[in-house]
């Protein structure tokens, strides 16, 4: 750390000079881009005590400090049954970021240890469920998630080789249960890396998944076995093709529906006889 510096502020400098090209700018890219906030915006930043969701936390609070878009954050913890010890870690890591955290309590890992099938996916769908109820009910109109570049990347590969699918990741959705929520994800352009760099730069250290039915790997639904064959898969291809995962986030933005043989738009499927 810089002398006369306290670490909160080191930490936020580093993420304006020192990793500015390779957090901020991607952050703030995203935002513009996708059009993530409006004026009057309550946004409830989703933390989960990693890496990601820690540093989305840091990036929304200096945002909301300099934003021409004026908008509230809310930084919202769910403890869904973590252990004494994470629960520690994600309360130490909130103080010497300086983000004021809100946390609230459920009983997820519990209902999903006595799930015989698919606890990931009853995990991740009930974690989604809860923060959107505390959202709404602490007034806010989106939740913000901190998936980066490299989770869009990976669940549109594992889309086409597990789920027979050409599926991406939306950086911004609207709700179907919560009527007038949004859901967005403002790391959308920045890259795992990039955030581990930060992290090993300042000595930080993040809590992983901490659940207790998978032990430490957890990927919100996805299998975290198949998300590590993926990850693995993509390494081998970048030692080939430095860009491949540039080309493969760029193509998601570049989908040419003349050439699918069939596709699919809310809910019903089309086939490109009907165009012929």
């Amino acid at each position: 750390m810089k002398k006369g510096l306290e670490p909160d502020r080191e930490i936020e400098r580093s993420i304006l000079t020192k990793y500015r090209r390779e957090l901020w700018n991607p952050f703030m890219a995203a935002i513009r881009d996708y059009e993530l906030l409006q004026s009057g915006d309550r946004i409830a930043v989703c933390i989960s005590g990693g890496k990601d969701s820690m540093l989305l936390a840091k990036l929304m609070q200096i945002l909301s400090r300099f934003s021409e878009t004026p908008f509230e954050p809310v930084f919202l913890v769910m403890d869904p049954g973590y252990d004494r010890e994470n629960r520690k870690k994600i309360e130490e890591n909130a103080r010497l970021l300086q983000i004021p955290i809100t946390v609230f309590e459920t009983k997820i890992f519990a209902v999903a240890e006595r799930a015989a099938k698919n606890p990931c996916y009853l995990c991740a769908r009930m974690r989604r469920g809860h923060l959107y109820s505390k959202a709404k009910e602490l007034g806010c109109n989106k939740i913000a998630l901190g998936h980066h570049l490299n989770d869009v990347i990976e669940t549109t590969v594992m889309g086409m080789l597990y789920g027979s699918q050409l599926q991406a990741m939306l950086p911004r959705l609207k709700s179907r249960n919560f009527e007038g929520m949004e859901l967005i994800r403002p790391l959308y352009r920045v890259r795992e890396e990039s955030i581990l760099a930060w992290k090993r730069y300042h000595g930080l250290e993040f809590i992983r998944c901490a659940c207790s039915v998978t032990g430490t790997i957890c990927d919100d639904g996805a299998g975290g076995s198949k998300r590590q064959e993926v990850k693995m898969l993509l390494r081998d291809l970048k030692r080939e093709n430095p860009n491949v995962e540039t080309s493969i986030f760029n193509s998601i933005h570049a989908v040419c529906l003349d050439t699918f043989p069939a596709y699919k738009t809310k809910g019903s499927t089309h086939s490109f006889l009907e165009t012929l």
